[in-house]
């Protein structure tokens, strides 16, 4: 019997967009469900509406150094009604043409929630379409610890919808979303505490490059609290009133939690299938992106490897090719993956960080520069840029290039294309840097701090 469909497609964020679109191009009949909002996490409350809210937040530093270039401003106002108006106005546009994108490439779109009835069944409002495959799309959710309270809390989710800016806000969590909010309260004048169970946050990124975003946070006088955790929440005559395990109580008008996602599955239908999860909860998948229902597959967040957009659309463009393209087909690298984090200032990494690389076995070689930037000197701004090089001392191979300061992630774009090529640190030495630019460090290293 032929199925209605040769890929069916469960959520339209970027993994299921782009193996969607490229399947149809590649000639399969291809249908996409999508039950939230066209674009996914990433556009309509993640990384775009996110670097939307950083570069808002980031006037207040530059109307601060305006002055030492001679420009006399007023009283700066900020009004968060008008930033959020924009912002959605922005993300509209971007529904409209993801949507467009999928219609244009011949692509059937359903814009309701899908459930999965059987190995090669999908039911959407009461109707059944039978697929060669079935691709799982549907990303994470943000989920908040379980404590009396929880209620009171929000994520970014609903962060990207305050009616008001908070004056007072506990930002919870020590990942990249807690400190890429913190930047944001912060920046636009909100009173930020950055509470972190741990001992340091930023874990898994290189030593250097969290303990130095931590003296520049705490220059700025965002209030860093580590080793801190809430135990629970309760409304209070003045906002909220936050109980931390140690005992402390700390008031505030908002409580934003970032603290890990959870797969996007409920009421997906996967109990009426062979598909597996893995300990933590994700779909279980092989190489291919195949569960343990043959004609079942999964990627992007749903999956848990590499929760960034850049991979989802990867693996999607693996899916599509290896399905209906296969003389096309590469399997996705997830070596030297390059990535930024939004906070202010923003960090750009790409590679092994040092810590990775000695454990790994390697000798290792480190070259640093730590300077303030040319454009503050004319300003009071003390803020400084940490620029750092992992190299392999045997090989002379860059192993990991790292950078906290401004533009961090444009600068970081490039050398991961010299790191993806396995430049050396001669091949550094040998490139002319472009003067004068914070960029050049990269290429001027030449004294290794340790070795």
């Amino acid at each position: 019997m032929p199925y209605d469909f040769d890929l069916f497609v469960i959520g339209a964020g970027s993994g299921g967009v782009r193996a969607a679109r490229f399947a149809a191009g590649y000639g399969a009949r291809v249908a996409v469900a999508e039950s939230r909002y066209l674009g996914g996490t990433c556009v309509n409350v993640g990384c775009v509406p996110k670097k939307l809210l950083v570069y808002g937040a980031h006037f207040a530093d530059d109307f601060e150094q305006a002055e030492g270039f001679g420009w006399s401003l007023g009283e700066a106002t900020f009004d968060w009604a008008t930033l959020i108006a924009n912002k959605n106005r922005e993300i509209l546009r971007l529904n409209g043409i993801y949507r467009n994108l999928l219609v244009n490439s011949g692509v059937t779109l359903l814009e309701s929630h899908a459930r999965i009835v059987d190995a090669h069944t999908v039911e959407v409002d009461g109707q059944r379409f039978s697929a060669a495959t079935i691709l799982v799309a549907t990303g994470g959710w943000p989920q908040i610890p379980d404590i009396p309270g929880k209620d009171l809390a929000i994520s970014s989710n609903e962060a990207f919808f305050l009616k008001e800016l908070p004056k007072r806000v506990l930002v919870v969590g020590g990942g990249y979303i807690a400190v890429e909010f913190a930047s944001i309260f912060h920046g636009l004048g909100t009173q930020t505490s950055l509470l972190y169970r741990g001992e340091l946050f930023m874990r898994g990124f290189d030593g250097a490059v969290r303990q130095h975003l931590k003296a520049e946070l705490e220059k700025k006088g965002l209030d860093l609290q580590f080793n801190s955790d809430i135990a629970r929440i309760d409304r209070h005559e003045d906002g909220l009133l936050a109980t931390l395990k140690d005992g402390r109580q700390l008031q505030a008008d908002c409580v934003f939690y970032a603290t890990g996602r959870q797969p996007m599955l409920e009421n997906l239908g996967l109990e009426n299938t062979g598909v597996e999860l893995t300990d933590k909860g994700f779909i279980k998948v092989d190489d291919n992106y195949q569960t343990s229902e043959p004609s079942i597959l999964a990627i992007g967040d749903v999956i848990g490897r590499v929760q960034l957009t850049p991979v989802a659309l990867s693996e999607g463009m693996a899916v599509a090719r290896r399905l209906f393209k296969p003389e096309e087909y590469r399997p996705v690298d997830y070596a030297t993956i390059p990535t930024a984090v939004f906070s202010l200032p923003n960090i750009g990494t790409v590679g092994l960080t040092e810590e990775d690389a000695r454990s790994q076995g390697y000798a290792v070689q480190v070259f640093e520069s730590r300077f303030r930037a040319m454009k503050l000197t004319l300003t009071d701004s003390q803020e400084r840029t940490l620029m750092k090089l992992v190299v392999d001392a045997k090989t002379d191979r860059v192993l990991g290039c790292h950078m906290v300061g401004p533009e961090a992630g444009e600068i970081i774009q490039g050398l991961a294309v010299a790191l993806k090529a396995g430049a050396t640190k001669r091949v550094f030495d040998d490139t002319l840097g472009i003067h004068p630019t914070a960029a050049e460090e990269f290429v001027t290293m030449r004294t290794p701090v340790t070795a």
